[in-house]
């Protein structure tokens, strides 16, 4: 199936590893040329190329450190000074630190407002005058499964994710008459450095042994497993294309089938 994003440029945070990584390498197998940011310059250029080597496509490395207000405009203006205007952005940038209310004070709350919800609204504002001005565009927002189903113990991802629903939903409607579509693409359990971190931590609190606790979060998926995180990416290089026209303002769950909410 040809997708038909040939030739769009794509802005992908978060594109050093993970989920961002396989999504810049999904994009760049569909003939998009690609602008991958992270903050670790060094491990985003090996990335980049990496990308660049296996698709034959054009991947450039802009690094970036979203929670920091004052760097987004320069870095829009490198991706389209190399690239030109961004015609599908997604805005990923990890997640704030987990713990319950108790262990969470002003500066956490202050950063992982910074990190996950205003670098979302940061970014748009770049990038939005760009597809306005070509009359089409793709927004969307990696947030999580939690905006379905709150997971314990991130009681500040659960927050600060769930905002930026509001905000896709929202902007789904103002912007959808200009051409523009905005959702969120939410996964489960991806076998990522940060969902091994996780499962670390959880491990340490129960006093069990990390390999059971994985095996315990695997029970619950109905798929049996962990989703590879190319499998997230081929789903989030689908939404950005031609096929998925007529899907906009609506969060994507990509997660083997774990929640069980009748609106996931």
């Amino acid at each position: 199936m040809d997708l038909g994003i040939a030739g769009k440029v794509a802005w992908v945070h978060g594109a050093s590893s993970g989920l961002g990584r396989a999504t810049a390498l999904a994009l760049a197998r569909e003939g998009a040329s690609v602008a991958c940011s992270a903050r670790s310059a060094e491990s985003l250029e090996e990335a980049a190329a990496d990308i660049e080597s296996e698709t034959g496509g054009h991947c450039v490395a802009v690094p970036l450190d979203v929670s920091d207000e004052g760097s987004i405009a320069p870095a829009h203006e490198q991706v389209v000074d190399y690239l030109g205007p961004v015609d599908i952005l997604l805005s990923n940038a990890g997640g704030p630190p987990p713990g319950p209310f108790e262990s969470l004070g002003q500066e956490e709350l202050q950063s992982a407002f910074d990190l996950t919800t205003a670098s979302a609204w940061r970014l748009t504002k770049v990038v939005l005058p760009g597809m306005r001005a070509k009359g089409s565009g793709c927004i969307m927002y990696l947030t999580s499964s939690s905006t379905k189903e709150v997971i314990p113990n991130l009681l500040l991802s659960n927050m600060m994710r769930a905002a930026v629903v509001g905000m896709a939903k929202t902007l789904s409607k103002e912007l959808g008459p200009e051409g523009i579509r905005v959702l969120c693409v939410a996964p489960g359990r991806i076998d990522t450095a940060r969902l091994r971190a996780l499962d670390e931590g959880n491990a340490e609190r129960s006093g069990r042994d990390i390999a059971e606790v994985a095996a315990d979060a695997k029970m619950r998926i109905p798929l049996g497993r962990y989703g590879d995180p190319l499998e997230f990416g081929d789903v989030v290089a689908f939404l950005a294309s031609e096929r998925a026209s007529y899907i906009s303002g609506t969060s994507v769950t990509i997660d083997g089938g774990m929640l069980n909410g009748l609106l996931t």
